[in-house]
């Protein structure tokens, strides 16, 4: 039996990836290759947990939020091997990408790079896809989808230009180690999907 191939979508909030990996998901099922999609923060103990402080129901410091991501990761890895050494691909919304960009908000990205290198170790992506938008851009698309009562703490055009600036930087760390594919985002939904599509082709 063949493994499944894990593919990543990573992107600033507001960048349409959630949208893109339900669509990616879709076209693989409808052409017949098993695929289940997933999502960091996870579902488990640790990533119920960082869904609370997200939402800023809870706080703790910033170390100790990178150190929560990991733990769910890790755990998470797990679950994900299982289903690749099963032939099942798996598209996931976020991997250790997001930790790079956005848990280095006051720490270096290298220093993230180094607190996830165990999960990088286990699992890689065999393809990263990034769906690039400018902030400015983002920030518009969650003003206009959610209340703001229901955004992440990490939602300001000021925290999402660190942001987006903190992924290019981690992308310039890990080229010789990385297939990271970068994709314009700020086009319609399926004009996106059609480069996603291509880019997950290359793997698959």
């Amino acid at each position: 039996m063949n493994c499944g191939k894990f593919i990543v979508l990573e992107g600033i909030d507001g960048s349409g990836k959630t949208t893109q990996c339900r669509l990616l998901c879709d076209y693989l099922t409808g052409v017949g290759i098993k695929s289940v999609q997933s999502s960091e923060p996870t579902g488990g103990e640790c990533g119920r947990l960082l869904r609370e402080l997200l939402g800023g129901k809870a706080k703790i410091s910033e170390t100790a939020m990178a150190a929560l991501f990991t733990a769910d990761r890790l755990d998470h890895i797990e679950n994900i091997k299982k289903l690749l050494a099963a032939g099942t691909s798996v598209v996931c919304d976020r991997y250790y990408f997001s930790s790079y960009a956005y848990n280095a908000h006051s720490l270096p990205v290298e220093d993230i790079i180094n607190l996830n290198a165990i999960c990088a170790k286990q699992l890689k992506p065999d393809i990263c896809i990034y769906i690039d938008i400018s902030p400015a851009e983002a920030m518009a698309r969650i003003t206009a989808n959610r209340s703001e009562q229901n955004r992440e703490i990490y939602e300001t055009e000021e925290y999402l230009k660190t942001v987006s600036s903190r992924y290019k930087r981690s992308f310039e760390l890990s080229c010789n180690t990385e297939n990271v594919i970068i994709i314009d985002g700020e086009r319609l939904p399926e004009e996106v999907f059609e480069d996603v599509k291509r880019a997950a082709s290359l793997v698959l």
